[in-house]
């Protein structure tokens, strides 16, 4: 069915502009004099309007913490009075980000063709996840989006500032392994080949660490190019694996297992599942829509599906509590604090309350990870060092001896 766009008076102040559905004009004339408008103009929508639902589909890479300005923003802008068009508008001019600021324009030319924020964020699935959409949705009915959408950037920034403590827990031993492994490439490739001629020449029996350490050079002279094929190889299988969802659920199931980084692993998962929850339900999204929202922004995919899991078990008539206790990953903590919740009917404060409790391990498990790495990797790295260094040595205190 063609689709007209309108600009059309609802009353004597309010202009109402967006797009309605009829066989010919005169029928959508007729339909917004039904719905009370008085129509001002109707023209047929064009077909590059017509698709534009289409590509707007094809998602622009924005930043979770560009995302979350945005949101901060937005909601500032509204509590001051502007309109939703106005206040994109205003974004519009003002954001730096080349990516957000087109898709920014886009909500804003969709908000003024009549439809809903809600709607348009759909568009963007990649950008704005089901759980933004569905609160923002929450927020338009209950009137409340500038609120919905000033906890949906408290919730962001709170998810980004656990990504950085995670990423800068993990930037240190990067570090040292990248350092170390550039030291003993460059000592077993440069260094021991020039002192191999000078052990040659003594003509005696060199102890074993020397030996060894002779022996790994050679195979690393030889074989350097066998050794990066088998790495980059290595991780183009890896990345392909990732990409199956069945090799993507085996290596989330080993990150579970991992020994105390298992448990990592485990708390932030479970933090981001009750902070998320938590934040649907307090923000008026309905259980069922709530816990779909929240299974797709699980990152493990063996708990995702266990979330899909107890979702399909709510909608058959279960507690969400019920559904925990036959859950292996979720503890007896956070099955016990969710019953309360839903037994006295506060079960958005309860999921929050476990969810700031989970993050507090979280940090615990970062701050003692990051403790343990640290000289773990000292340890290792100089043990390697300090092998080559001694295989050298040997050979010179062999010699004095001789000489004495």
């Amino acid at each position: 069915m063609p689709k007209f766009l309108y600009q059309a008076r609802k009353g004597p102040k309010e202009l109402k502009t967006g797009t309605i559905e009829a066989d010919h004009q005169a029928a959508a004339v007729n339909k917004l004099t039904q719905m009370g408008f008085f129509p001002i103009s109707v023209s047929l929508q064009s077909e590059t309007a017509r698709s534009k639902d289409k590509t707007l589909t094809f998602s622009k890479r924005v930043k979770h913490r560009e995302l979350s300005v945005f949101t901060r923003q937005l909601s500032n802008l509204l509590e001051s009075g502007l309109t939703m068009f106005k206040a994109l508008t205003v974004l519009e001019q003002q954001t730096e980000y080349p990516a957000l600021k087109l898709i920014i324009q886009d909500l804003a030319n969709l908000v003024k063709e009549g439809k809903s924020f809600s709607e348009s964020l759909a568009l963007y699935p990649r950008v704005f996840n089901n759980m933004f959409v569905s609160m923002a949705r929450a927020g338009e009915v209950s009137g409340t989006l500038e609120k919905v959408l000033r906890r949906l950037a408290d919730f962001g920034e709170k998810q980004q500032d656990l990504r950085g403590k995670i990423q800068a827990a993990m930037a240190y031993p990067i570090l040292m392994a990248t350092v170390g492994a550039a030291t003993v490439v460059v000592l077993f490739t440069f260094v021991i080949p020039k002192l191999v001629e000078l052990f040659e020449d003594m003509g005696q029996v060199l102890p074993l660490p020397t030996r060894i350490m002779i022996a790994v050079s050679d195979f690393i002279v030889a074989f350097w190019w066998l050794m990066c094929a088998v790495i980059i190889l290595g991780f183009f299988a890896l990345r392909r694996s990732l990409l199956n969802p069945r090799g993507k659920l085996a290596f989330d199931r080993l990150k579970l297992e991992i020994p105390a980084l298992g448990k990592f692993f485990k708390l932030s998962q479970i933090a981001n599942f009750t902070r998320t929850l938590g934040t649907l339900l307090a923000n008026g999204v309905p259980i069922l829509q709530a816990m779909d929202s929240v299974a797709q922004t699980m990152g493990n995919q063996v708990l995702k599906q266990e979330v899909q899991r107890i979702a399909r078990e709510v909608k058959e008539g279960s507690g969400v509590a019920k559904s925990l206790t036959h859950s292996k990953y979720f503890p007896v903590f956070v099955v016990n604090m969710i019953a309360i919740g839903e037994e006295g009917g506060t079960l958005d404060e309860a999921l929050l309350k476990v969810a700031q409790t989970y993050e507090q391990d979280t940090d615990q498990s970062i701050k003692l990870f990051t403790s343990l790495i640290e000289p773990a990797m000292i340890l290792v790295v100089g043990s390697v060092v300090g092998f080559i260094v001694i295989s050298m040595l040997l050979p010179i205190f062999q010699i004095s001896l001789i000489a004495r």
